[in-house]
C-alpha cells in the first residue's frame, strides 16, 4: 500500500491536475466533426494534439496564478482533486471516444459517403495518448532545459533576469534546430524528391509526334523540359475527333502550352518562351486564350480544361509556365514569392503581346488558376495596366484563404448572403458558385466576368487564423450543403481541426474538399465564356459524359 500511494504521489507531483481536465476537455472536442471526415489515425493525432495544446495552455494559468502568489490548495487536498479529475477524466474522455464515429458520420451524410460502421476508440485514444506523450514529455524536458539554464546564469544576474533570459536561449535553440534545421532537411529532402518525380518520364506517353504540339521534335520546348505535369497536361490533350464524338459537334484542335522549370531559369524567360511557342503554333489564332497558372507541383487540372475544350469545341488554347516541385501547402508556406512572380511573368509577357494585336481578330483573353494557382493568378494583373482593355473574365477555383482579392470580395458581400457563396454588385462583375448555385446575377454581366468556384466543405479557402479565437463566418446559418451540421465552433480547437482539414483536403470523394469534380466545371466555364452552337440536350450529354470522369 506504501509503494502504492509513493507512485500515485510521483505521479501527482509531476502531472498537473488542471492540466489534465483541460487537456482532456480540449481532446474530447477535437472528435467532433469539422469540414473532412478523418480516419483513425488522423483523429488520434489530432486528438493528442488538442490535448497537449489544452494541457499547456492550462499549465500556463496555472504559472500565472502562483506568480501573482494566489492560494492553492494543500498537498492532500491537491491529492484528492487528482483523483477526482482523473476519474472525470477517463469518462469524458471513453465517453466522447464512442461518440466519434457518429460525429465523423455526420460530415460522411453530407457528403454522400457511406458512413462507418464503428471507429476503433482504444485505437484512437492509444494514438492520441501516444502523441500527447510525445508531445508533453518534449515539453517538459525544455522546460527542464529551462531551468538549468536560468540556474547557470543565475550565478551572474538576478534570478528573474536569468529566468527570462534562459528561456529566450532555449526557445531560440528550439526555433533554429525546428526551422534551421530539421524544417530545412525536410524541404531539401521533399525538394529533390519532387525534382526527381518530376523529371520521370512515363514509358507510355510518348512526345508527340505532330510537330505543331508542344514537346514535339518542332517545338521550342523539349519534351524532358516540360516536366512531369507538363508532359501530363500536352499529352492528355483530348482532340477533334474525340470532342466530336462525345459532343457530336464540329471541333478543332485545342491548343496547349506549358514550359516547365527546367526550360529557363527565370520566369520571365519561361514566360517569354511560352509565348514564342503559343505564336509558334498558332494559339494566338483561336477565339479564346487562357493564362493558366498551375498548382504548386506543376499539376493542370484536366477536369478544368477538358471541360472547357468540351465547350469551346476546341476553339480555345491555354498556356502555362510551371513554377515549383512542391506542393502547393508547402510552397505557399516557404516560397509564396515564387508563385506570383510566375504568375505576374506570365500575364505581362501574354497581355504585352496581346495588346499589339489587332482588335477585331486577336482572341478574348481569360485567367484561371486552381488552388495555389488561383492565388497566383488573382495577383498577376494590375488594374492600370488593364483598365483601358480589360481581360474578358476569369475562372478561380479553391483560392487559398490568404488572396487579398478573394477576402475583400468575401468581406464585401451582400448583407444576408453567406460567406461560403457571396453575393456582390449585383453579380456584374464577380459571381461566387459551389458549381451550381450563385451564378443567377441580378443584373447582366458587364464586360469583364469573374467567377470563384469553390465548396463550402474546402479548408484550403475557408481557413481562418482568427478562428482560435473568433467563430468563422461560414459557420453560420444557412451552411454549406456538404458541411455537417454537428460542426460545432471550439476556441482553439476549431483552429487545429481545420489545420489538420487542409492536409487531408483531398481525402474525399470528388465534388468535395478540395476536390472540384468535372461536371461542377461546366456552369462556371459558360458564364466566363459562354459557347456557342448548344442546344440544353447537348449540354445534358456533355454532362453525362463527365460524370463518368467524376467517378
Amino acid at each position: 500500500m506504501g509503494n502504492w500511494q509513493e507512485v500515485f504521489g510521483a505521479v501527482a507531483a509531476r502531472v498537473s491536475g488542471i492540466g489534465l481536465i483541460v487537456g482532456t476537455f480540449f481532446m474530447a472536442a477535437s472528435l467532433t466533426p469539422s469540414l473532412i471526415p478523418r480516419s483513425d489515425l488522423v483523429q488520434g493525432v489530432l486528438a493528442g494534439v488538442s490535448f497537449t495544446a489544452g494541457y499547456g495552455i492550462a499549465l500556463l494559468l496555472k504559472w500565472l496564478w502562483l506568480y501573482v502568489q494566489l492560494p492553492v490548495p494543500g498537498a492532500w487536498l491537491s491529492r484528492k482533486l487528482f483523483v477526482v479529475s482523473g476519474s472525470l477524466c477517463v469518462l469524458t474522455a471513453a465517453t466522447f471516444l464512442v461518440k466519434a464515429a457518429d460525429w465523423q458520420n455526420a460530415i460522411r451524410e453530407a457528403m454522400g459517403i457511406a458512413p462507418v460502421p464503428t471507429a476503433l476508440p482504444i485505437l484512437i485514444g492509444a494514438i492520441a495518448a501516444g502523441t500527447a506523450i510525445i508531445l508533453v514529455g518534449s515539453g517538459k524536458l525544455l522546460g527542464i532545459l529551462w531551468q538549468r539554464v536560468s540556474l547557470r546564469l543565475g550565478r551572474y544576474v538576478r534570478p528573474r533576469l536569468a529566468r527570462i533570459i534562459g528561456l529566450a536561449l532555449v526557445l531560440g535553440i528550439v526555433t533554429f534546430l525546428g526551422n534551421g534545421v530539421l524544417f530545412s532537411g525536410f524541404l531539401r529532402i521533399a525538394d529533390s524528391s519532387a525534382q526527381a518525380l518530376d523529371a520521370v518520364i512515363e514509358p507510355d506517353l510518348a512526345a508527340p509526334a505532330d510537330p505543331m504540339s508542344t514537346g514535339s521534335a518542332a517545338s521550342l520546348i523539349s519534351w524532358e523540359d516540360l516536366g512531369r505535369e507538363g508532359r501530363n497536361f500536352i499529352g492528355g490533350a483530348i482532340r477533334a475527333d474525340r470532342i466530336r464524338q462525345v459532343t457530336g459537334l464540329e471541333a478543332i484542335d485545342p491548343v496547349r502550352v506549358y514550359v516547365g522549370l527546367n526550360a529557363a531559369e527565370e520566369p520571365a524567360e519561361r514566360a517569354a518562351l511560352a509565348v514564342a511557342e503559343l505564336e509558334r503554333i498558332g494559339g494566338f489564332d483561336r477565339s479564346h486564350l487562357v493564362i493558366a497558372m498551375p498548382t504548386g507541383t506543376g499539376w493542370m487540372d484536366p477536369a478544368a480544361f477538358e471541360t472547357l475544350e468540351y465547350l469551346q469545341r476546341g476553339d480555345v488554347a491555354t498556356l502555362a509556365i510551371q513554377y515549383s516541385y512542391l506542393q502547393s501547402w508547402l510552397s505557399l508556406l516557404v516560397e509564396p514569392e515564387y508563385s506570383t512572380e510566375a504568375g505576374r511573368a506570365l500575364f505581362s509577357a501574354v497581355y504585352t503581346r496581346w495588346k499589339q494585336l489587332p482588335e477585331a481578330t486577336r482572341p478574348e483573353l481569360f485567367l484561371y488558376g486552381l488552388s495555389l494557382g488561383a492565388y497566383s493568378s488573382q495577383q498577376s494583373m494590375r488594374l492600370h495596366e488593364i483598365i483601358d482593355e480589360p481581360v474578358s473574365g476569369a475562372l478561380w477555383v479553391g483560392p487559398p484563404f490568404v488572396s487579398p482579392l478573394w477576402q475583400t470580395l468575401t468581406a464585401e458581400r451582400e448583407p444576408g448572403s453567406p460567406a461560403w457563396l457571396p453575393k456582390l454588385d449585383q453579380g456584374q462583375m464577380v459571381r461566387f458558385t459551389n458549381g451550381t448555385d450563385g451564378l443567377d446575377g441580378a443584373a447582366e454581366w458587364g464586360r469583364m466576368r469573374i467567377v470563384y468556384l469553390q465548396y463550402a466543405s474546402d479548408p484550403i479557402v475557408f481557413f481562418r487564423s482568427d478562428s482560435a479565437f473568433r467563430k468563422p463566418d461560414w459557420m453560420e446559418e444557412p451552411r454549406g450543403p456538404d458541411v455537417s451540421r454537428e460542426l460545432r465552433w471550439y476556441p482553439i480547437i476549431s483552429f487545429l481541426q481545420q489545420g489538420f482539414d487542409m492536409a487531408i483536403a483531398l481525402a474525399v470523394p470528388m465534388g468535395h474538399g478540395h476536390l472540384y469534380a468535372f461536371t461542377d466545371h461546366i456552369a462556371p466555364w459558360m458564364e466566363v465564356m459562354p459557347p456557342q452552337g448548344w442546344e440544353p440536350s447537348d449540354i445534358s450529354r456533355l454532362r453525362a459524359h463527365l460524370q463518368t470522369r467524376n467517378d
